[in-house]
């Protein structure tokens, strides 16, 4: 009973993440990699890349960092498909930095962390889907970026069916972080 109450309690902590506010203005944008279809972004891919092209729009971020590799079975890199979508949307090539190596969350932060070291970026915000928010701001701090979330204002996971699978998963992964961090083993900047 404690173990499942536990782990109620880190889903419950997940689903209720309120993000401290961020600044008016950062350097940049972090846009967490998602899965690509048939060389297009997913539906959850493609609401992080919108929301990370009104952040640029907007001016609240000099940058765009896009990030991801290929997937399995992919053979387009979800960084590069990012890179078209933002492009065809009317963001300034020379306003994106992308990586193409990083699988995961903890990856995708550190290379994003590695380029702005890079190109002498301070600060970010790092854009991904509001169940993702705890999860990657707490590797994002275990990596030592300076980092502000900025969740997509719309999902794909609109249905509680959706949303229990995605809160599943983040509470699963957010525990394994949780435990490889006790055990001394946690993210770190590229280099």
């Amino acid at each position: 009973m404690l173990l499942i109450g536990a782990i109620a309690t880190v889903a419950l902590q997940i689903a209720c993440y309120t993000p401290e506010p961020a600044p008016a203005k950062v350097d940049a944008a972090i846009v967490l990699g998602a899965a690509v279809w048939q060389g297009q972004p997913s539906p959850v891919f493609e609401e992080r890349i919108k929301h990370g092209i009104q952040l640029v729009q907007s001016q609240a971020v000099d940058y765009l960092i896009l990030t991801g590799s290929v997937g399995a079975g992919d053979i387009h890199a979800e960084s590069a498909v990012a890179y078209q979508y933002a492009l065809a949307a009317g963001v300034p090539p020379q306003r994106m930095l992308t990586e193409a190596t990083s699988t995961v969350t903890a990856e995708n932060l550190a290379e994003a962390c590695a380029l702005m070291k890079q190109h002498r970026l301070g600060n970010a915000l790092i854009v991904s889907d509001p169940l993702h928010m705890k999860r990657a701001m707490t590797l994002a701090e275990d990596i030592g970026l300076a980092a502000y979330a900025s969740p997509t204002p719309t999902s794909r996971y609109r249905s509680w069916n959706t949303k229990a699978k995605s809160l599943a998963y983040e509470t699963f992964f957010y525990l394994t972080h949780l435990v490889s961090r006790l055990a001394g083993s946690t993210p770190h900047c590229a280099s």
